[in-house]
């Protein structure tokens, strides 16, 4: 009796080492930095209780080691509501998410219609360099660091002293850098279209980037669409045709119809790439390995436009566009004064513009992002005309009634879609900033 409970003290310990070897292999060592240390130290009382069996001592290794192991549990029990408890603090509400949508959609607004005017009259009052206008497109991007240090110290003061100002991490930053650098090309062709075409021309080129946005979100992010849906697609595209099939009824005197057709086709390929980045940022979001929040949105927005503005300096150094500021602002129109005013608050509607629209795929989808963009054509014409003085051919009244009808279409199939989806939909559905 006494040799075979020898044996079986023996044999103990090798289902307990197998099972270490099963069970420790298979751990991802991820979460709260004491639940990691807590496993780490149960995976080594396994391991000395298991040598202790073997080599004689083990009523007093059992009994001193219980209580550790007891101990250890109840760290990791406390770990693990911890993390719980800060999981549930990044969950936002429905209604807080609808907020925030609302204010993101007021700033795209904002730099959809006040960016490409302002933009404009660096142009027609003297100005001439066409890199230093896409530079100032991403150049305010300091800006945003207000707000995300706002969000710093709230988050501080609201019981989270882990939170770091900058929580962006490799496999974020890298789609973000590249994002950055289409984003500063996508801001060069822009800005070139803007100084050839009036900006009711160019407003109306950029409306086609909802169907090359409706397409990149099928292909990369699998966007479902509806009829209606598929029928603002289409009549959008109509409306670019028409405007192009009677373009050069607009072209301004001084302007010859080589740099026209020039700024046309640079801003259809700004349209079609800022088409592209859209779906981009979503995909972005969806496969992010941290937590999606608004604060970490706006670091990625910083991100992007720090390599959208350094692409862009690229450009002006070759171009000797930094020498070019003092002589450019002497001579132009309105006055040295005005003509930094200008620059600055060009900066600071296009980065409304970007933050903007990086919030409102955050909240909703690129899709969405590219719609209200394409809404805003009727304010940015209107504004166009009324301040610039520009023409109002029939050609764009045509192109505006069928963008205006595509939005409809598209508002009115959400809508349904909405109204669908409402009793499914639980009151939790973001992340809290």
């Amino acid at each position: 009796m006494p040799n075979i409970t020898l044996y079986l003290l023996f044999i103990f310990p090798l289902p307990i080492i197998a099972c270490h070897n099963i069970f420790f292999s298979q751990i991802q060592l991820q979460g709260p930095p004491d639940l990691v240390i807590s496993i780490l130290q149960l995976k080594g009382l396994v391991l000395r209780h298991c040598a202790n069996y073997v080599s004689g001592n083990r009523v007093l290794s059992f009994c001193a080691d219980l209580t550790q192991i007891v101990s250890i549990f109840k760290k990791m029990e406390t770990g693990l509501t911890s993390n719980n408890q800060d999981e549930n603090k990044d969950k936002m509400s429905k209604s807080m998410k609808k907020v925030l949508l609302v204010l993101n959609c007021i700033m795209l607004g904002l730099g959809n219609c006040g960016g490409p005017l302002v933009q404009r009259l660096y142009f027609i009052k003297g100005g001439k360099r066409v890199w230093i206008s896409s530079w100032l497109q991403t150049a305010g991007w300091p800006f945003l660091f207000i707000p995300l240090i706002c969000s710093f110290f709230y988050k501080k003061r609201n019981g989270r002293p882990e939170t770091k100002l900058f929580s962006l991490k490799p496999p974020l930053f890298i789609p973000c850098a590249v994002l950055g650098v289409l984003t500063g090309l996508d801001d060069y062709l822009a800005a070139y279209g803007v100084s050839r075409l009036p900006v009711s021309t160019s407003a109306l080129i950029i409306a086609t980037q909802l169907a090359f946005t409706a397409g990149f979100a099928y292909l990369l992010v699998k966007q479902k669409f509806t009829a209606f849906t598929i029928n603002a697609v289409f009549l959008l595209s109509i409306g670019a045709v028409v405007l192009a099939l009677h373009s050069s009824t607009d072209r301004p005197d001084h302007e010859s119809k080589i740099k026209y057709y020039e700024g046309f086709f640079m801003t259809l390929g700004a349209s079609a790439l800022y088409g592209f980045i859209l779906p981009s940022i979503e995909l972005t979001f969806k496969k992010a390995k941290q937590p999606i929040t608004y604060s970490l949105v706006m670091e990625m927005q910083i991100v992007i436009s720090f390599f959208a503005t350094a692409f862009c300096t690229v450009g002006m150094l070759i171009n000797h566009d930094f020498k070019a500021f003092p002589r450019e602002a002497r001579n132009f129109d309105l006055g040295e004064a005005t003509y930094y005013v200008i620059l600055s608050v060009t900066a600071l509607f296009w980065q409304f513009f970007f933050l903007g629209a990086i919030g409102v795929i955050f909240c909703a989808s690129s899709l969405l992002s590219g719609i209200v963009i394409a809404t805003l054509l009727p304010v940015t014409e209107s504004l166009a005309v009324l301040f610039f003085h520009e023409k109002f051919q029939v050609e764009k009244g045509l192109s505006l009634a069928l963008s205006l009808w595509g939005f409809i279409s598209y508002f009115y199939g959400e809508f349904k879609l909405i109204k669908k989806k409402k009793k499914h939909e639980p009151d939790v559905v973001g992340s809290a900033p």
